[in-house]
């Protein structure tokens, strides 16, 4: 008696669940909502959201980074849209704000930040302005300025503050040695040979071996370079 009563409340309830999918769907059919015409960013200002959030500002954050994922997502698929990508920079800003340590943030923000378009906003000057906020609540984490290195290495084409990005990176701590070999190259790529001559000069001497053979073969690279230069003014 006791099973058929139990049987008979969750056909009921099935029965129940399925009324509803049924009506819900009529109702999405006949009455669809309209779609959204525009996207609000219900909070632009980081200190309104720091009083708003209380003292979920680590979870916040982890909203508003999923947030800026979407909505770069989304505007990367949508073409068609005037306002491509305008709402990644306050998105990221308020992350970043709500969690000055969230260096994941900051690091994939800036290359969101910095694509050209159609596949971003083109906007290397906020991404490194980004990863200046991370360094300043992250003061001795290399990978910033290594990647605001990157930033201007790939796409603002300035090689010089690239390499001098590399070699603020390689004086902090836990920084890896190759980044001397890459500030040392970008600096000849800017045309600046002498000085990473001097950057080479100082890996030569290095203990590790693997080292002073990219240090030598830059070094060669680099004399090579200025032998062309050479044999190119005596053609001309």
């Amino acid at each position: 008696m006791r099973g058929a009563r139990l049987f008979l409340a969750v056909v009921a309830a099935l029965a129940g669940i399925g009324a509803a999918a049924a009506v819900l769907h009529a109702r999405e059919t006949r009455y669809p909502l309209p779609a959204a015409t525009e996207r609000l960013l219900y909070l632009r200002s980081p200190k309104a959201a720091d009083r708003v959030m209380l003292d979920f500002d680590a979870l916040a954050s982890d909203v508003y980074w999923i947030r800026s994922i979407q909505n770069y997502g989304r505007d990367l698929n949508d073409r068609a849209r005037p306002d491509r990508f305008a709402l990644v920079e306050p998105l990221l800003n308020l992350t970043t704000s709500l969690d000055p340590y969230f260096l994941i943030a900051y690091r994939f923000g800036s290359v969101f930040l910095a694509m050209e378009p159609p596949h971003g906003p083109g906007r290397p000057d906020l991404a490194i302005k980004l990863l200046e906020k991370g360094m300043a609540a992250n003061p001795t984490t290399w990978q910033l300025p290594y990647d605001i290195g990157f930033v201007h290495y790939f796409h603002t084409g300035d090689f010089a503050a690239a390499a001098k990005s590399f070699e603020r990176a390689l004086a902090m701590p836990g920084a890896p040695s190759w980044l001397r070999n890459m500030a040392a190259t970008t600096e000849a790529r800017g045309g600046n040979r002498q000085e990473a001559r001097r950057m080479l000069a100082e890996m030569v001497e290095s203990p590790e071996e693997w080292m002073r053979r990219a240090a030598q073969r830059t070094l060669e690279q680099l004399d090579a370079l200025d032998a062309i230069d050479q044999l190119t003014g005596l053609v001309e």
